[in-house]
């Protein structure tokens, strides 16, 4: 029996958007040759494993500024770690996260044909998720040899990225994975899930 499809394709609200202000921290690099936007911690990591989110990207890949924008958030920011003990829940850790973001659009991301209007949205679509399948295993298999398997990993999916978050969460590979407005996920996918899942519509 085949799965349900819980969210479809991306519709006309993730190719709309309203481009914030600010200067963005982190910088480019390659990781399995693919492009990736490196954002770290303001304060030196302590000793012990990595705190390492993977930042799968929506529509606009993860160099467009908003994108950027959010990963120098979460790198800024620390951990609320969940804890058994109601009176503890959301301790804080101040330590803050290194955060990758893959640029499965090989920096042909919809930002940049925003203001083409006979720009053929889901021909693209189909390509860019073809090409992210292809280069998406190698690119979380170097980040793991580069940042050690004993790192702690999470991941975060927005939109196009919330299927590759959501993969994520049927492996032992994260300690939990999120996502928002989610675009092509299917029931079988919850149903593999392992690790903690955070979402938010």
């Amino acid at each position: 029996m085949a799965s349900h499809v819980l969210a479809g394709p991306p519709g006309d609200c993730c190719f709309k958007t309203l481009k914030h202000m600010g200067t963005p921290l982190g910088k480019s690099i390659e990781i399995a040759g693919v492009p990736t936007y490196i954002s770290e911690p303001p304060t030196q990591m302590a000793d012990g494993p990595k705190k390492v989110i993977l930042y799968l990207s929506d529509v606009f890949g993860p160099f467009y500024l908003n994108n950027q924008l959010i990963q120098d958030y979460f790198a800024e920011h620390g951990l609320f770690n969940l804890q058994n003990d109601l009176l503890t829940l959301f301790s804080y850790d101040l330590e803050g996260f290194l955060v990758l973001g893959i640029d499965y659009f090989f920096g042909d991301g919809f930002g940049f044909h925003l203001d083409d209007e006979d720009f053929n949205r889901m021909a693209w679509i189909d390509s860019a998720k073809k090409k992210a399948r292809e280069v998406y295993p190698k690119w979380l298999e170097t980040v793991r040899k580069t940042y050690g398997t004993e790192a702690q990993y999470f991941s975060v999916g927005y939109c196009f990225g919330a299927p590759f978050s959501l993969d994520l969460a049927a492996t032992d590979k994260v300690a939990a994975s999120a996502f928002a407005h989610p675009a092509f996920l299917e029931e079988d996918q919850f149903k593999n899930m392992t690790s903690m899942l955070f979402t938010r519509q």
